[in-house]
Order: structure tokens, then C-alpha cells, then sequence
């Protein structure tokens, strides 16, 4: 991932964040998952683009924010290979363990929450790299 651009970066992590957790939520799917929980408002069901809002979103924004601040602030790509993977860990805690969705749901969506963790440390080591070869050739 060296040779991209920290745009494409961004854009292939998120993607593929996409494809992967939708291809957990199809298997959670297929197992029997009913993705059905009672919400503030009544029951809720979460759905494929639920999913792939929630795994593009957040990603998105963390990535971006990376991008931009790596070259100007070197310690921004450690603190995000250690922040990054704990919000995706934390965020089962705060947001699908509390809920009262089916064990297969649970367990579906925890991973989908987990699939981001080498994502995000892939992503951010690649544009570390991507800043220090920036960095490289502009010295030069």
C-alpha cells in the first residue's frame, strides 16, 4: 500500500471494511441472526446498510483525520494504531453487548465491530509509511 496515494488508502480500507462486514452480517444472516432489538422508540432491526454505514462511517472519519494530520504530527499515526483498534473493541461493549439482540446477532455484529481492528492497524501503518516516503522525498 506504500506505492498509494493516502486518499486511496483511505478509500480501500473503507471499502473493504464494507465488503468484509457485509459478508459477516450475510453469514450472521444465514445462521439465523434476526438483528431484531428494542430501541428507545420500539423494536429496531439492524439491517445490510446499517452495517455498512456503521463499519464506512467512523473509518471514514478516523482514516481522514489520520491523513491529514500524519504529515504535519508524527505522533498521530501511533496514537491511532493503539485508539483505533480500541474504539472498534470498546464500541461492542458501549453499543452491542448492552442490547437485547439474539446470541448469533451478538456475536455477528462483535465481529463485524472485530474485522476493524487489522483493518485500521493495516491502514494507519500504511499511511505512516506513505507520510515518511512523502517526508523522504521532499528532504531530498
Amino acid at each position: 500500500m506504500a506505492d498509494l496515494s493516502r486518499a486511496a488508502i483511505v478509500a480501500l480500507a473503507v471499502a473493504g471494511a464494507v465488503v468484509v462486514n457485509l459478508v459477516v452480517y450475510a453469514v450472521g444472516r444465514a445462521a439465523g441472526g434476526t438483528f431484531r432489538f428494542t430501541a428507545a422508540g420500539g423494536p429496531a432491526e439492524v439491517d445490510a446498510v446499517t452495517v455498512a454505514a456503521f463499519s464506512a462511517l467512523p473509518l471514514l472519519v478516523g482514516l481522514t483525520a489520520v491523513a491529514l494530520l500524519a504529515p504535519r504530527a508524527g505522533w498521530v499515526v501511533r496514537a491511532a494504531s493503539v485508539v483505533g483498534p480500541a474504539l472498534a473493541v470498546l464500541t461492542i461493549v458501549l453499543m452491542t453487548l448492552p442490547t437485547d439482540l439474539d446470541a448469533t446477532s451478538k456475536t455477528t455484529l462483535a465481529l463485524c465491530h472485530l474485522t476493524l481492528v487489522p483493518i485500521v492497524v493495516v491502514a494507519v501503518a500504511a499511511l505512516g509509511r506513505r507520510t515518511r516516503v512523502v517526508a523522504d522525498r521532499l528532504a531530498t
